[in-house]
């Protein structure tokens, strides 16, 4: 049996993060034959194709994209041993912690949770991303290029065996900008029936917990706009363009950042933040850290 070519791999990588042969051949400074050459070998090993065409752009096949996760995973881990023994000459090791962010959560919110991260005694590089859905970072996981996902809900069945940890919960407070707050602000909860809402999109647990509870209290609001980003209804809701909701335990820097005002809380619309890891045990010295910090100060019981 033929063995990997790392070189061949490499290849590969570059091309499919470039997007094209033109792009990666001004990168490593290689002909076009040259790089397309070491492609198709490495196909030749694998038994699979790994780009197809579509027009006169490459796309990656269900395998390419496979051999993808790994050359991720191999050749950042690779990256990340070079740093660490030019980091044991001066004596510094920083760990790398690459976090998935579920798009919905406040970005005011994840910087709270990492924060911990970044304070501790051991160095770090922390790499957040929020490109993919919570179900593509869990996927990663299983090649080891993500090391936790932060979520707003645990995650549901999958190929790849995850573990939650709650990290807390709290309730539901509903913003506006001034006038809209005042207008709606009396007779909440009431006052949301017709009321101009932003809601976070269909998919996400909040959404779920939210239209719960305006069915429970006869409520149908008007929904003006869906937003994946949560940053995105916050920034049309201080524009007066509706009401929106975000986690009681953010209230104070919600209202600050963005000039709006209270117009009621629901304790009962629960908002629970998790993070996922590979481990039911965690290790990660910085993954430790945000369970402690959310736990000890965020979601402290007072």
């Amino acid at each position: 049996m033929a063995s990997l070519n790392y070189h061949h791999l490499y290849y590969f990588w570059v091309v499919a993060k470039e997007g094209s042969i033109v792009a990666a051949s001004k990168k490593l400074r290689l002909a076009h034959p040259t790089i397309s050459g070491q492609i198709h070998r490495l196909e030749e090993v694998l038994g699979e194709k790994l780009f197809a065409h579509s027009g006169r752009n490459l796309v990656l096949t269900e395998a390419g994209r496979v051999a993808l996760l790994y050359a991720e995973a191999i050749f950042t881990l690779g990256g990340e041993f070079l740093d660490t023994l030019k980091g044991r000459a001066s004596g510094a090791r920083p760990l790398r912690l690459v976090v998935g962010v579920a798009d919905v959560l406040p970005p005011s919110l994840v910087r709270r949770f990492l924060e911990p991260a970044l304070r501790s005694d051991q160095p770090v590089r922390l790499v957040c991303r929020g490109d993919k859905s919570v179900v593509e970072f869990i996927a990663e996981m299983a090649v080891h290029t993500v090391d936790v996902v932060i979520a707003d809900g645990p995650a549901g069945p999958s190929s790849v065996r995850v573990f939650n940890h709650l990290l807390g919960e709290c309730g539901t407070t509903f913003f506006a900008a001034p006038k809209l707050a005042t207008a709606t602000r009396r007779g909440f909860p009431r006052s949301l029936h017709e009321a101009p809402l932003l809601l976070p999109g269909a998919p996400s647990a909040v959404r779920r917990t939210l239209d719960h509870w305006f069915e429970s209290q006869g409520l149908r609001p008007k929904v003006v706009a869906e937003f994946d980003n949560g940053a995105l209804a916050k920034d049309f809701g201080r524009q007066g363009m509706g009401v929106f909701a975000a986690p009681t335990v953010i209230e104070a820097e919600v209202m600050q950042d963005y000039g709006v005002r209270v117009v009621g809380r629901a304790e009962a619309v629960r908002q629970q933040f998790y993070a996922i890891s590979s481990e039911r045990k965690v290790r990660h010295p910085s993954v430790v850290a945000i369970f402690e910090a959310a736990r000890q100060e965020i979601f402290a019981r007072k």
